[in-house]
């Protein structure tokens, strides 16, 4: 009985009767080698798979992380304190500033917050116009926002009527690590106002996140009379911010506040530019044109925007483009009867009590910062 066998050594047909067996290839020790090959390649694959796979696998997301700033106008407590001019806002003051105006005044503010967050109340939140401690804690733990698991930081300043510039903050969104109040140096002699809130905490990226918070002294008195002091809250602002500079080399600086001074002023041009082109400050409110609003705050008919942020080429990277806005949702305004148009929904107008919200509109930006699962 014959057998057809294939022949690797021969082109041509096998003819009947002939064997023929495989021959090593490459002479003797061929097998030995071939084997030799596949082991480095399944090697090859195995360490590939080992490297590559969790990456792969691995999913990159982003943390939607909201930033928002409010004047909530003078929200004060009940009680007299007695180092401060806030006789205006007692139960028997100018004002009739009852329990039932100041609770009421709470419930408005955490319904603000709330809308701002839609879905995610923001994570960070800059305050200015608040008295202490007690109204803060009112407000975290006496509204619907005992259950957003806010904490606080807040100033002690010298300001004459004791009003005072905070941050609420989102423990799982920012892993606070200090805070400190930067006293304004004045050029006038015995000038007072609110202390610069400065906070610094850990983000889901690894980044420390610097926060600024500020309420620049006001235009009482008049606009140019009063600018100094602008300046010199621009100018303490900026050395804190060089000073970051000097100990990190890339800072993630968010700075919030109402400035009692347009974009285009000279106090907002000194904390933006630096000599260094690195540490120049970017500002997210300077275009009007690009905002969704004319302004934050009105007065006299006049829409200005007071209330701005400006943050770091650093922290820029993360922001969300097209985010920054004046939140002005129909709730928060009212028809301007004497200047036309509509105006923010005021606690006072005047002296006449509204039981509103703020005179000013809050101002929001959302950063998205990724993170590995």
């Amino acid at each position: 009985m014959t057998r057809r066998m294939l022949s690797i050594t021969s082109p041509c047909p096998l003819q009947r009767g002939t064997v023929r067996t495989y021959p090593p290839l490459e002479g003797a020790g061929g097998g030995e080698k071939w084997l030799s090959s596949t082991k480095k390649i399944l090697l090859f694959m195995l360490v590939f798979c080992v490297i590559f796979l969790p990456i792969t696998c691995s999913q990159v997301s982003q943390q939607e992380f909201r930033v928002m700033f409010y004047n909530v106008e003078n929200l004060f407590d009940t009680e007299d304190d007695p180092n401060t001019d806030d006789e205006e806002f007692l139960p028997r003051g100018a004002r009739r500033w009852t329990p039932q105006r100041y609770y009421a005044h709470l419930q408005q503010t955490a319904r603000v917050i709330n809308a701002v967050g839609e879905w995610d109340t923001p994570a960070l939140i800059g305050l200015c116009e608040v008295e202490n401690d007690s109204v803060l804690i009112h407000l975290i733990n006496r509204t619907p926002l005992r259950a957003q698991n806010y904490r606080y930081c807040i100033t002690q300043g010298n300001d004459p009527r004791g009003i005072n510039v905070a941050l609420l903050y989102q423990r799982d969104k920012f892993q606070y690590i200090e805070h400190r109040a930067q006293r304004i140096n004045f050029t006038q002699s015995g000038r007072r106002s609110r202390d610069i809130l400065h906070v610094w905490g850990r983000i889901i990226t690894g980044d420390t996140l610097d926060v600024f918070v500020c309420h620049f002294p006001s235009r009482s008195g008049g606009e140019k009379e009063t600018e100094q002091a602008r300046l010199d809250a621009a100018r303490s602002l900026r050395q804190l911010c060089d000073s970051l500079y000097n100990v990190r080399k890339t800072p993630c600086i968010q700075i919030m506040g109402d400035f009692n001074d347009n974009p285009t002023d000279r106090s907002i041009q000194v904390i933006l530019n630096s000599s260094d082109s690195k540490r120049s400050l970017l500002h997210l409110f300077a275009d009007r044109k690009s905002l969704n609003f004319e302004g934050s705050y009105k007065y006299q008919g006049e829409w200005s925007q007071l209330d701005q942020m400006m943050i770091s080429q650093s922290w820029a990277v993360y922001l969300k483009q097209g985010s920054p806005r004046n939140f002005n949702a129909s709730f928060l305004m009212t028809n301007d009867k004497t200047w036309r148009g509509q105006r923010p929904l005021r606690i006072y107008y005047g002296f006449r009590y509204e039981g509103g919200f703020s005179d000013h509109l809050p101002i929001v930006a959302d950063f998205l910062l990724p993170f590995t699962k």
